[in-house]
């Protein structure tokens, strides 16, 4: 006679990779001491142009998990270390492999794409993230795939999601209110970077330095920018890109340079996603 013994495992530490910190500080949150977080890029990075090292690739080796920004943000890098990690949980299609932007509405989405068009992304803009309003659904998911790969400890990361949803939506509503007083502000950015931020609180994007998305600034375009720019009380400037550019059309513009976190980390004072909000905020009133 044989007796069936079912055993319900339970990591010891669910191991999670994330591509940015934005990503890293959702797994915390819903996670707590249950997860071990490796945090591909630095706050600080150029998202588009994260070097890849060593490091990482021994932590994608013992991933339970990757969780990816998508929409071929991390193409210029992720590619090789999944190779290189040879672990099949976390490959493209595998339940260890979570793309968040498959949960959201993509904008800016091309027609078409060509090199002519600059560095133009195929499934639309991926810098949803810079939209509060897409966090609690995106933290949902994480906590859903957690919940996925290790059930003993789904309740916990219910509880966890719960009372990160609950102070994040009551932020939520002092963020919508400040941020509200901003619309119709025309404003010039760097890179299409801040564009469903914008969006979100109707905030007029006059135009971008760059003449096409990944392409640097020429004198003409920025001629031709600031002669039909008038009206701009805002230049949104990254923490990666020169500031050069910026410095100088708001000058002929009587605009203001708003240099702005795009991520946890940016800036100093941007230390998880509740203060990245609350020092967008900070700054947009200065």
């Amino acid at each position: 006679m044989f007796i069936l013994l079912i055993i319900s495992f339970s990591f010891a530490q669910l191991k999670v990779v994330a591509t940015y910190p934005w990503i890293g500080e959702l797994v915390k949150e819903i996670g707590k001491d249950k997860v071990k977080i490796h945090v591909i890029a630095k706050g600080t990075d150029d998202p588009h142009f994260v070097v890849p090292k060593p490091s990482h690739i021994a932590k994608m080796r013992d991933a339970n998990l990757l969780i990816i920004q998508g929409a071929s943000i991390e193409i210029g890098f992720l590619p090789p270390l999944l190779q290189q990690s040879n672990n099949p949980r976390i490959q493209p299609g595998r339940e260890g492999f979570l793309d968040l932007s498959q949960f959201v509405e993509l904008i800016e989405k091309p027609q078409r794409v060509s090199r002519e068009m600059g560095d133009v992304h195929p499934e639309g803009n991926p810098h949803y993230n810079l939209d509060p309003h897409n966090i609690p659904i995106l933290a949902r998911v994480v906590a859903e795939r957690m919940c996925q790969l290790d059930s003993p400890n789904c309740s916990y990361y219910k509880a966890n999601l719960e009372d990160f949803v609950g102070r994040w939506n009551a932020k939520l509503k002092e963020w919508d209110r400040e941020f509200s007083k901003l619309r119709g502000t025309k404003v010039i950015s760097y890179h299409k970077l801040y564009d469903y931020f914008l969006n979100r609180y109707r905030i007029v994007l006059v135009g971008t330095l760059e003449p096409l998305p990944g392409i640097p600034s020429t004198a003409k375009h920025i001629e031709d920018l600031t002669a039909q720019a008038q009206g701009v009380k805002f230049i949104l400037q990254d923490v990666y890109h020169e500031k050069r550019t910026a410095e100088y059309v708001a000058k002929r513009l009587n605009a203001k340079v708003l240099i702005l976190p795009h991520d946890v980390g940016a800036v100093p004072e941007a230390k998880d996603l509740f203060s990245l909000f609350d020092e967008i905020l900070k700054r947009f009133n200065q």
